[in-house]
Order: structure tokens, then sequence, then C-alpha cells
């Protein structure tokens, strides 16, 4: 039996272990502090294995579920992307930093938007130097229908907004 499918599966003698290994790890006496680090420390990068297993797999769903409902309106997976994040106005650079891609890649992303009449680059107000990504009329009514169809069968849809902002809180407390 295991915790969780897939190649990062955790059987229960692996769990047990761990537990031991976490027990272990706050006895006190001289003689076992070390055995009792050495087990602590095998004990944590299980659990890292784990939760990067289980971060990865949900990544690959959410990519996928994207991609999926992409196409249903002719769209790439990272125009889709962009469009989600445009949500205000964005210079390239912060549209690249929310893609998670170079702003490269995401001129090129916003270049096929721009000719598909989704996107215009405006003037920034307060840098000279800078453009804003905003959405046309056509970019917000195809993103309003985006965000519909990306909610239908989501891998976060099992969860509750307090689920989804707990596990936002914990991610976001890890990564710092």
């Amino acid at each position: 039996m295991t915790s969780l499918d897939g190649p990062f599966a955790t059987t229960e003698q692996e769990l047990a272990d761990a537990a031991s290994a976490t027990d272990a790890a706050s006895a006190t006496d001289a003689g076992s502090a070390a055995d009792a680090r050495s087990a602590a420390a095998e004990a944590q990068a299980l659990a890292e294995r784990n939760l990067c297993g289980l971060v990865s797999a949900l990544s690959r769903q959410i990519e996928q579920h994207v991609r999926e409902r992409a196409v249903t309106l002719n769209l790439t997976a990272p125009q889709a992307t962009a469009l989600r994040e445009l949500s205000a106005p964005l210079t390239m650079r912060d549209l690249a930093d929310r893609m998670g891609c170079e702003p490269s890649n995401a001129t090129f992303v916003i270049d096929r938007l721009e000719e598909q009449g989704l996107v215009e680059r405006r003037p920034h107000p307060s840098d000279r130097r800078a453009k804003q990504l905003v959405l046309t009329s056509e970019g917000s009514a195809l993103r309003e229908r985006l965000l519909e169809i990306l909610t239908e069968g989501s891998p976060m849809a099992g969860f509750s907004p307090q689920e989804q902002t707990l596990l936002q809180d914990l991610l976001q407390r890890a990564l710092h």
C-alpha cells in the first residue's frame, strides 16, 4: 500500500521508518545523538522527495489542464497563460515574471495576441521607456471565457477557497 500514486509513491514501511526516525531524532542520550541526527536527515530527505513529487505532479496537471482548455479557444497554452495574467495593465517584464519565462518569450506570445487584436501596447503612464500591455475589449471578453473554462475540472477544484489559500500560504512560506 502506498500513500500516493506514481513515481514518488511512499510505502507504508517508508512512512513508518520516517516516523521512527523522527522519534529517534528526539532521543537525548549522547551515544545515539549522531544516529538520531542521521535518522532525522533521512526522514527530512524522504519528506522533501515526496513533497517535490507532489508539487511537480500538480504543476504538470495544471499545465495540461490549461493546454486542453486553451485549444478550445484557439489559443496556445502560453497565450492562455498571458491572458489569464493580464488582469490589469502590465509591463512585458512583469508579465514574463508572472508567466515564469524570459521577456523575449513573453514578447513572442504578446506579438501573436496583438496580431489577433486581443492585446495592445500602450505608453506606460510613469515610465516613458516602458510600454504597458492592455487587453482590448475582444481580449477582455476572451479572458472572461478563458477564466470560466479554466475553473471547470481544474486540479484545484477539489479544494475549498480556504484550503487553496492555506496551500498557497504554505508554499509561499516554503519559498521564503
